[in-house]
């Protein structure tokens, strides 16, 4: 973003000219004539005059006429480009209270103009997607949190994500984030992975949904399914997330361990690589999940592990001791952490943290390609339009994680 004033004019201790600053004052208000009075051609002329006018006036001159014009409801737009790009002080009036400012005249207005510029077009009633996607260009804090605190901004697909993204080098985001009603669980539950202990609950409580309208609609598609040989691709990955079940079935008859149960306990006594990918396959997960659910420093993705496949919170308690973290704080009293990921446990339903952790392991795995692996090391700006949901999700989650 250009952060120098768009125009270089004339300084305000240049002389003032009585005459100039009455044609001033006569050119605007002809300018703001109805229709009635004065025809589209003569409109224009007069503003292309007070334009060329304009060029040689000082600042306060050319903030006087932005005042007068600001409550149109059209603006000639030679003349309404010039004074957005002019200094802050003169754009400000018409940035502040017209109404009838075009998403081409804001858009220049924000990659011409400066940082006060940007803000006031943030906080603008009504900016739009695509005024939206050009003020996060340069992800600047004080024009993000403006337009993220904007209720009345809308923010187009593309804005969230890259605003997600955003959040995990800016995390003073993350609550203005959650609250934006254009956030979807896709988005909510990769924040979750850098999110503070705070936002975590918000997004659990928040985005935590029932599965139960999938799993009606989709009751009598399962016989169809088993009758093929679970064959499709398709289905059979979107079906594995809406089943009721968790725990899997076919893993525990190959696994020398005779349960969840069973492959935790031996987790305390060493959790090694092959433990901990039992336990992953056992659950229901491919490994990559269960190792970031693992490797989570907050805790709490432990307790949506342990509450979704039916295991108790002795189970949560033997995983934080496979992981070597405190039980107790130095006066002896549970640990901050432990606790928090007791309250976790205990405040998710298990239908909801299911559906939290399928999504989990469908965002984390099911689009790790070689192709986008090699996209996040290298830390590629990719072109995220030609990516699945899936994809995207993993690239954000990832993103962190790899190339070091």
């Amino acid at each position: 973003m250009n952060e120098s004033a768009p125009l270089n004019l004339k300084p305000d201790d240049a002389p003032v000219s009585r005459a100039r600053t009455a044609l001033f004052k006569r050119l605007a208000d002809i300018v703001c004539l109805p229709s009635s009075r004065v025809n589209a051609f003569e409109r224009s002329m007069i503003a292309d005059l007070l334009t060329d006018m304009l060029r040689e006036a000082v600042t306060s001159e050319r903030a006087r006429v932005a005042r007068r014009l600001a409550n149109l409801t059209e603006i000639p737009p030679t003349l309404v480009r010039m004074l957005l790009r002019d200094e802050f002080e003169v754009a400000q009036p018409l940035l502040e209270h017209c109404e009838s400012l075009s998403d081409a005249d804001l858009l220049d207005c924000a990659r011409r103009g400066t940082l006060d510029h940007r803000r006031q077009i943030a906080a603008r009633r009504g900016v739009s997607e695509l005024v939206g996607e050009a003020l996060i260009e340069a992800l600047e804090p004080p024009v993000v949190e403006l337009l993220l605190r904007n209720t009345l901004a809308r923010l187009s697909a593309d804005s969230v994500e890259r605003l997600v993204a955003a959040t995990r080098e800016h995390p003073r985001f993350i609550p203005l984030v959650l609250r934006r009603s254009e956030l979807r669980p896709s988005h909510a539950y990769i924040l979750f992975w850098w999110a503070d202990a705070e936002a975590r609950k918000t997004i659990l409580q928040r985005f935590a949904v029932s599965r139960e309208v999938l799993q009606e609609a989709a009751a009598d598609v399962y016989p169809l399914a088993a009758a093929e040989g679970w064959q499709e691709p398709v289905s059979r990955k979107a079906l594995q997330f809406i089943e009721r079940r968790q725990r899997n079935r076919a893993a525990l008859e190959r696994s020398s361990f005779g349960s969840l149960e069973a492959a935790v306990s031996a987790a305390e006594a060493g959790l090694t690589r092959e433990v901990a990918q039992e336990i992953a396959y056992l659950s229901g997960l491919k490994p990559m999940t269960g190792a970031k659910i693992l490797s989570d420093a907050g805790g709490e993705s432990i307790a949506i592990l342990c509450k979704a496949t039916g295991l108790s919170k002795a189970s949560v308690r033997a995983l934080w001791r496979a992981l070597r973290r405190p039980e107790v704080d130095g006066e002896g009293r549970i640990a901050a952490g432990l606790e928090r990921v007791l309250i976790t446990y205990d405040m998710i339903a298990v239908d909801r943290a299911q559906t939290v952790l399928r999504y989990w392991n469908w965002s984390l795995t099911s689009a790790m390609t070689p192709t986008l692996m090699q996209a996040i090391r290298d830390g590629e700006e990719a072109d995220l339009e030609t990516y699945s949901t899936s994809e995207r999700a993993a690239m954000l989650a990832w993103s962190g994680d790899f190339g070091r």
